[in-house]
């Protein structure tokens, strides 16, 4: 059997760029049973409520929602059990370091298999107030407004 290739996307958590200011983003693994990885290779996760948190020297990721694997016994896991993430100790003596800052926060951003290995991305963030929600959708609207524009001249122009 071949070796998966590429990359998988099987979550992805769209509301962080939204709450956040992305300052930093690392890849991390992620340490999963048997029965976490058959789930989530039916492509069945939710990052919406997750968290990293620095514990020992170590990233435990937090409110990730894995579905029990439907196939599975006894063995199954637990849906919102807290995972252990593997990453080099250069980046988590930094994460640790940055996240006693405050506002400072790291959430996960998407969930997929590269390789055939599960990872996780996870962001360095700082959350944003309610204006800076504001500002960023009323930028967002200009862009798309302006690009509506440009398309409607180009058009008209082939049109002649």
């Amino acid at each position: 059997m071949a070796k998966e290739q590429g990359r998988k996307l099987i979550a992805q958590n769209k509301k962080a760029r939204h709450d956040y200011h992305i300052i930093d983003t690392y890849e991390a693994g992620l340490v999963l049973t048997g029965t976490e990885v058959k789930s989530l290779r039916q492509g069945r996760a939710s990052l919406v409520d997750g968290f990293v948190q620095m514990d020992g020297h170590e990233a435990w990721l937090h409110n990730v929602h894995v579905p029990e694997y439907s196939q599975g016994t006894w063995t199954n896991h637990s849906a919102r059990r807290k995972r252990k993430l593997l990453l080099h100790r250069a980046e988590i003596d930094k994460l640790e370091s940055k996240t006693s800052e405050t506002g400072h926060t790291i959430v996960p951003l998407a969930l997929y298999f590269k390789d055939g290995r599960a990872k996780v991305e996870i962001a360095l963030a700082k959350g944003k107030k309610e204006y800076d929600k504001r500002q960023t959708l009323r930028e967002k609207q200009d862009r798309r407004e302006t690009d509506r524009a440009i398309a409607a001249v180009k058009r008209r122009q082939r049109a002649r």
